[in-house]
Parts: C-alpha cells; sequence; structure tokens
C-alpha cells in the first residue's frame, strides 16, 4: 500500500514541475542566431519606389534592406534595447560599404519601438534549421560577417578492429 501511495505521489509531483528540458526537435535560440549589429530604418523617402528585386517599397510592410542574405529570406529581428522582435521579408540590398547589418522600414521601426531612435542594436535570427540549410545553399562562399551554423551535424564512425568483444565464459 506504501509502495503505490509513494508511486502516487511522485507521479503528481512530475506533472506539477514539467520538464525544462529543450525539445530535441527544436534548437536553441542561440544557434539560429545569424549576425549582430546595428539597424536603422528608413520610410517617406523611399515609400513607392522599386526596390532591388524588383517590387514596389511600401514603408509599412514588415520588409528590410541587407546586404547579401537572398530576397525573400524571413528573418527575426530583435531589439536589444527592449528585447521587441518581428519577422520581416529580405526585399532590398543594403550598400556592401554600410556599416549597418540591416535597414527597416517604418512600420517595422514602430513595432521595434526605434523610430525615435532612429538606430538601435539588434540580432537577426532565422527561423529553422532548415531555413539556415536553404540559406547556406544559396551562396558559393558564405560571407565572413554572417553565420550559419547547422545543429544537427552529420556523424561518421567507425568500428575500431582491434576492440573486439570476448565471450563471457
Amino acid at each position: 500500500m506504501k509502495f503505490i501511495f509513494t508511486i502516487g505521489i511522485l507521479s503528481q509531483l512530475l506533472l506539477a514541475f514539467p520538464s525544462m528540458a529543450q525539445s530535441p526537435f527544436t534548437a536553441p535560440d542561440s544557434l539560429l542566431i545569424i549576425q549582430e549589429g546595428i539597424a536603422s530604418y528608413y520610410g517617406s523617402r523611399f515609400h513607392k519606389r522599386m526596390t532591388a528585386n524588383g517590387e514596389i517599397f511600401d514603408m509599412w510592410e514588415f520588409t528590410a534592406a541587407h546586404k547579401h542574405l537572398p530576397f525573400g529570406t524571413l528573418i527575426k529581428v530583435t531589439n536589444k534595447n527592449n528585447g521587441y522582435q518581428a519577422i520581416v521579408r529580405i526585399n532590398d540590398r543594403l550598400p556592401k560599404s554600410s556599416r549597418r547589418i540591416i535597414d527597416l522600414s517604418k512600420g517595422v521601426a514602430e513595432h521595434l519601438d526605434m523610430v525615435r531612435d532612429g538606430i538601435v542594436p539588434v540580432s537577426l535570427e532565422l527561423l529553422s534549421h532548415h531555413a539556415i540549410d536553404w540559406v547556406r545553399k544559396q551562396y558559393r562562399e558564405v560571407p565572413r560577417d554572417i553565420r550559419l551554423r547547422s545543429y544537427f551535424q552529420g556523424v561518421a564512425y567507425r568500428k575500431r578492429p582491434e576492440i573486439v568483444k570476448k565471450p563471457l565464459r
């Protein structure tokens, strides 16, 4: 009887305190961060003009300009000053000489509460490991200023011939 009671108490405790472990099907967020630096925004001066990918820029859409991420890439931008986040689509190019890592549309800037500051420190994350693999395949050589780390590395092993199991006697 005590055994059943103990099992019941332990099972209730385990249900009350869910596991804080990372799911094996998702990666730690830090592995998805591809770049950190300074962001700025652009708005009315470029509103209704053509972007580098050929579409018309709308300053209220959640879009951005980056030096070399492929057009159409979705990234999560995090304002490091306040923790606000937005998911944006790359549709324009920054000049190669720019010291900023990304230019955001005014709609995104308002969402991230950075309009008053103008420039803020940000981190850029891809949304999944499949996105990291897809972006990596778009380059012949990955640019040095972005990190495209793969969470699931291939593992190769081979049997060492000098290790032989001896039968038990």
